[in-house]
């Protein structure tokens, strides 16, 4: 077979020549040799009664990163171009991934003398990131079962081994459901109201999935999936009532049956959770999960959620009631269910605000929405993004490479993947920053941080470039954000830099508060221009989309709240076996949070990948704690004045030196009080959110 490209020593993963069947040795191999050296660490600490940074924790980072090298380009693959002999590879590796994970994580000898190390006349020579690095490893080997003995460490490891594969079943599950579905569509009555681009994607993935050219975007057939760019127009803008239904009862039925069914999974993976918490001494998996998160505890989480449910709930009411009203103006006689929320909401929005996204679209072509996210980030940064399309190897032929340097020195500083579209039945749904390398210094050397970032957006037709929606914008620079603190850090060891080390509840800090910036006129410019005359969006378009920030706010806060309380009474209050299931609980928590209660036959949570497959159990909260970190993070540049040059660059160059550089090297409560000079507070959050007057 040659060489296996996935044992690669130096440089970015040979994604073009990465198989399935390169999986099983390349991971053996890298498995065996890890294992050798941990052996030979763990001898090492037996003879030593003085450990010290560079005896064992250069050694334990090394023999991560050679695991991590080969595991992360084979997960990362997982998620973008799936297949069955990958996931067949995957899933045979998988658990001896876990194993060995276990292995170095309950290890007596490298917690002991990681704990020596803290105690030592030496720990007031480590530096902060250091420190961090060292009490989180000590904290999390307490919550990776160090402490158990017998048969209380076999039934942790057999758990964790069981949770990894459910976990990695039920995205499977979602991934097949969502593929099983469609819904082909042949006469153009059927298609009243669907936009021109909609036309020509649904011609697009009928041609795809039936490998011909039957198609064409004026007389189909046309094809819609559950995929995020073919089911949200045609919920928004399809006039066929009895249509949207068919789509709707669809998505809120994805993988909820038959051999795709993820009930008894999520009932397997929140009795298995429990079971690890009671383990490990705490009362309930949430309590366990806060323990490395920035809240700190149940209460916290509660406190911060009520609040602002406190805040929205009148204002989703008065939404609603707006919204019924319209309905009833237009000749809608029947009850408003959720089928026909999102047509109505998007024909209220357009007589309010005067467009529709879909005019929008055409002057959001992918090219230059990057132009003009690079020259901002330029700006406030000091830093220069360039395309680099033959430097790097890619999985397919959509996905693009940049370099990232700093202006100042005019060095590489980072490097990051765009993978911006969706690939129906290869590509998991959502989008996602990951890191591919991190930075890292070994002996003189730094390795350079690597990015991934994955989007599902509408793919390019018709010869032209990608078109995007303006939520597909919102996306973009949400995981830019994350990739600008995994790739401005300036910490030199792989255990804190980027987002490594990061609490998980202030992870999303950096994502969102690069959203904000597309509310500010001149960056809504920048980065538009039309696909056919590169014309920039009109200024009445420009004040049409500020006018509509706050369009609904208060019923898309009270649906995040919905997913968070729901979250964290699965992980905190629910007993498998009792009289609710997670979906009646799902229901149950609707009657605070959702003006419109859910069908009785709604099953969401079978899809809800964040907390069942992804890493926000008992976590969903975050997105909110750290919303209200983000806002009140851009309202630094707010009160500076968005449009003063100077001092914008002098707080963009803080925020970079503090939230961006930082990483996880001091906790995120410091670092934040080192940029804002306070602690966070909600008030920017509402003020953004239009809950409370500028």
């Amino acid at each position: 077979m040659g060489q296996n490209p996935l044992l690669y020593k130096a440089g970015l993963p040979p994604f073009d020549k990465i198989k399935a069947e390169h999986v099983v040795p390349a991971v053996t191999e890298v498995l065996a040799d890890a294992n050798k050296q941990f052996d030979q660490l763990e001898a090492s600490l037996s003879t030593s009664s003085s450990p010290t940074w560079n005896s064992l924790m250069q050694p334990l980072d090394a023999i991560d990163h050679d695991v991590f090298r080969v595991w992360s380009p084979v997960g990362h693959l997982m998620g973008v171009m799936n297949s069955d002999e990958l996931r067949k590879a995957y899933e045979t590796m998988q658990p001896e991934i876990v194993k060995f994970g276990l292995r170095t994580s309950q290890s007596r000898k490298i917690y002991e003398a990681l704990v020596k190390i803290q105690s030592s006349a030496d720990w007031k020579t480590l530096n902060k990131p250091r420190q961090r690095i060292i009490e989180r490893n000590i904290l999390s080997m307490k919550l990776s079962g160090v402490g158990l003995d017998g048969t209380a460490k076999e039934r942790y490891n057999q758990i964790a081994q069981e949770l990894a594969a459910l976990k990695t079943k039920f995205s499977n599950n979602s991934l097949d459901s969502t593929k099983s579905w469609s819904m082909t569509l042949t006469s153009r009555e059927e298609m009243d109201g669907l936009p021109e681009h909609v036309f020509a994607l649904a011609s697009q993935e009928h041609n795809r999935a039936s490998k011909s050219q039957d198609s064409t975007p004026e007389k189909g057939p046309w094809r819609f999936t559950q995929d995020a760019p073919s089911y949200l127009p045609f919920m928004e803008f399809s006039k066929r009532r009895e249509l949207r239904e068919k789509m709707y009862r669809a998505r809120i039925a994805i993988a909820s049956s038959g051999e795709h069914d993820n009930s008894p999974i999520i009932e397997q993976i929140l009795k298995l959770k429990h079971e690890q918490s009671k383990l490990l001494g705490f009362n309930t998996f949430a309590e366990q999960s806060l323990a490395m998160k920035m809240a700190g505890n149940v209460a916290s989480v509660d406190k911060l959620l009520d609040e602002l449910l406190t805040a929205s709930w009148e204002a989703g009411k008065k939404e609603h009631a707006e919204l019924e009203a319209y309905a009833t103006s237009k000749g809608f006689k029947e009850k408003l269910l959720e089928w026909d929320i999102p047509y109505y909401a998007e024909r209220l929005k357009e007589e309010k605000y005067q467009y529709s996204e879909d005019e929008l679209r055409p002057y959001f072509p992918i090219p230059k929405v990057l132009e003009g996210m690079f020259a901002l980030v330029r700006k406030i940064f000091a830093i220069r993004v360039e395309a680099a399309p033959t430097q790097a190897p890619v999985w397919h032929p959509d996905v693009l490479f940049f370099k990232v340097f700093d202006e100042n020195t005019n060095r590489q500083i980072a490097g990051f993947y765009l993978d911006p579209f969706a690939r129906p039945g290869l590509k998991r749904a959502g989008a996602w920053m990951d890191d591919c390398m991190n930075r890292r210094r070994v002996g003189n050397e730094i390795d350079l941080p690597i990015a991934h970032l994955v989007c599902n957006g509408t793919p390019a037709v018709g010869g032209k470039p990608g078109l995007m929606g303006f939520d597909e914008v919102h996306t973009l620079f949400h995981e830019f954000g994350h990739g600008l603190q995994h790739m401005l850090t300036t910490i030199d060891d792989a255990g804190a830099s980027g987002i490594n080390g990061v609490e998980w509840d202030a992870v999303e800090l950096a994502s969102q508060f690069m959203e904000n910036w597309l509310y500010h006129a001149p960056v809504l410019r920048s980065i538009s221009g039309h696909v056919d005359t590169n014309a920039p969006l009109p200024d009445e378009y420009v004040q049409k989309i500020l006018a509509a920030r706050n369009y609904r706010s208060a019923s898309i806060m009270l649906r995040q709240l919905h997913l968070g309380l729901t979250d964290m009474e699965l992980h905190h209050k629910f007993k498998v076996g009792g009289s609710e299931t997670p979906h009646d609980v799902f229901n149950r928590i609707a009657k605070r949070t959702s003006i419109l209660p859910p069908r009785p036959e709604n099953r969401f949570l079978c899809a809800f990948g964040h907390i069942f497959a992804g890493g926000y159990s008992a976590g969903y909260y975050s997105y909110k704690w750290a919303e209200v970190l983000s806002a009140d993070a851009f309202a630094a540049f707010e009160e500076v004045g968005l449009d003063k040059e100077q001092a914008l660059r002098e707080t963009g160059l803080r925020y970079r030196q503090t939230v961006l550089s930082l990483g996880g090297g001091e906790h995120p409560m410091d670092v934040f009080k080192k940029f804002r000079g306070r602690e966070p507070s909600t008030k920017a959050l509402l003020r953004h959110s239009g809950l409370i007057a500028n």
